[in-house]
């Protein structure tokens, strides 16, 4: 059975695991595999088709949708005015799709499915690359990805009860529902157009981009369920998984030098700092740099997250606190908050 209720409208905050899991970088090396994923769900793949500029400018798109995403979770009393802020992106993104299939990105179905899957990029980027999961720690994973879905505000039908009837329901979408489509096969093949601000030849920059897709493809074959695998065409191996979890042990003990201003994303740091009462809770939410923004033909466009225009001021001060942080002049918090 899943849940129908939308009561106890709690954020999560500093004390969950998903804090200490989803903003860290590391969840990066999981694009392919989240991207391709989620799109295979055939709603979500349609509206990707019909509605998204990924292809456009695809580092973008991603970087900035971050941002709202990660407040989810980690805005603390301003948790459910992202969620809704998030869900208002979507309610224009409806269609046909290529069977006469009605889909609309806001069907609870669909929309939870996406939202199952940033919870699975949780479990497989903890498993793979830091160090693993207890089965209680999935279980109180699980339990705190409710308590982050409720911050959307929508129908709760479609959450399975309990991490055993999520697992049923996740191996039941793998083999039963996906399918490959377009919009899939297009994140298969990505291609990441060099950004204008980027001063770099372009060849240079293709070059250097070619190996980290091709990398992350390899990587979502091995955290694909046998089923999806097989439905993408790919093939993994025995040999191909040992190098997979070395590679992920390697991760794992270089991030252990890293500091969390670093590794984690700056709606993250932010959020601990006002938990730690080292800034105001009401401090303004850290938005996307506004080099991320759309593109000026879609700045209007219902479906897009704008990051609002900063003073010169406040791009002085993000270049200083950046460039401290990389260098690792601020301290780093207590390490048992982010791993």
């Amino acid at each position: 059975m899943a849940m129908a209720t939308t009561a106890n409208s709690t954020p999560l905050g500093p004390d969950s695991l998903t804090w200490k899991y989803f903003g860290d970088v590391r969840t990066g090396m999981l694009g392919v595999w989240i991207g391709a994923i989620q799109n295979m769900y055939p709603d979500l793949g349609a509206g990707v088709e019909d509605h998204s500029i990924l292809l456009r400018e695809p580092l973008q798109r991603v970087a900035r949708s971050v941002y709202p995403i990660m407040g989810v979770v980690y805005d603390g009393d301003r948790a459910a005015q992202t969620g809704a802020q998030i869900k208002s992106y979507h309610k224009t993104i409806k269609g046909v799709d290529a069977a006469g299939k009605r889909y609309h990105a806001l069907d609870p179905e669909t929309f939870y499915w996406a939202h199952a899957t940033f919870f699975m990029l949780i479990i497989k980027t903890a498993e793979y690359f830091c160090g693993g999961l207890t089965e209680a720690e999935k279980r109180q994973l699980f339990d705190e990805h409710v308590q982050w879905y409720r911050m959307y505000g929508m129908s709760m039908r479609p959450v399975p009860e309990s991490w055993e009837a999520f697992q049923d329901y996740w191996d039941r979408t793998c083999r039963d529902e996906l399918e490959m489509n377009q919009a899939t096969m297009d994140i298969f093949s990505i291609r990441i157009p060099k950004p204008w601000f980027v001063m770099m030849p372009t060849p240079l920059w293709d070059q250097m981009f070619k190996p980290m897709v091709g990398a992350q493809r390899w990587i979502a074959a091995g955290l694909f369920d046998p089923a999806v695998r097989e439905r993408a065409g790919m093939r993994w191996t025995a040999g191909d998984e040992v190098l997979l979890r070395l590679f992920g042990k390697m991760v794992e003990f270089a991030f252990v030098a890293v500091p969390h201003e670093v590794r984690l994303h700056p709606r993250a740091v932010a959020a601990y700092r006002r938990a730690q009462g080292r800034a105001p809770a009401d401090a303004p939410l850290v938005e996307a740099p506004a080099f991320m923004a759309p593109p000026r033909d879609h700045r209007d466009n219902a479906v897009h997250y704008v990051p609002p225009q900063k003073s010169l001021l406040d791009r002085v001060g993000s270049l200083v606190h950046t460039t401290f942080s990389l260098a690792g002049i601020r301290p780093a918090r207590g390490r048992g908050k982010a791993a």
